[in-house]
């Protein structure tokens, strides 16, 4: 069945990757690079939110891609790709960070980004104060509450979908869902509190 009758609301773009799909199957590497163009940077930035490593994120994105190819006749062609090749790259970087090594490295690397967020000379910017406040707190969540966020709150899956992608129930995915935002607005509150006095206090 053609990608068209298949998904008969499909956009342009859907199509047009479904023909891609399509070539790459048959051998065309020219048509899977394409492929890769178009969703590189997003996977990157699944994997990136989840093991909190650029190397590393690099490395996952890679191999996601070479899974995605292996597995293309598997792909339905009636849904949209990015989602499939996302999953595929949160499972990845999940089982890197579930590595004892992985752990020690994820540690390492925290240590040295707080260090740097003292140092930094922009910290007087709210905004970009903000934005590392956020990064910190989401570097300190678990590695399966925070797949959880980015597939929910970034990539904007369903709950069936996540839970399909990581091989676990809906309720566990609300489960660790809630408990990353109560510890993200637990970490973030003291400063919101200052940020908003400081607000108050410019304002007067």
């Amino acid at each position: 069945m053609e990608a068209a009758q298949a998904a008969p609301f499909a956009t342009a773009s859907d199509i047009v990757e479904a023909a891609f799909i399509k070539k790459a199957r048959n051998g065309d590497l020219s048509a899977f690079e394409e492929i890769v163009k178009r969703h590189q940077r997003r996977v990157y930035g699944v994997a990136r939110r989840i093991v909190q490593r650029h190397d590393v994120a690099d490395d996952v994105t890679q191999e996601a891609f070479l899974k995605a190819f292996q597995a293309l006749e598997t792909f339905d062609l009636s849904r949209p790709f990015a989602p499939w090749i996302c999953r595929i790259a949160a499972n990845l970087a999940i089982n890197h960070v579930r590595s004892p090594r992985a752990r020690e490295e994820e540690l390492d690397e925290a240590r040295a980004e707080a260090m740097h967020v003292v140092e930094d000379p922009s910290s007087q910017a709210l905004h970009a104060e903000a934005d590392r406040e956020l990064q910190r707190a989401m570097a300190s969540l678990p590695s399966d509450q925070r797949a959880v966020l980015t597939l929910r709150v970034v990539e904007e899956l369903s709950y069936k979908d996540i839970a399909e992608a990581l091989g676990i129930s809906i309720g566990t995915v609300m489960s660790r869902l809630s408990r990353a935002r109560e510890k993200l607005r637990i970490a973030l509150s003291p400063y919101l509190g200052a940020a908003a006095a400081r607000r108050s206090g410019a304002a007067s």
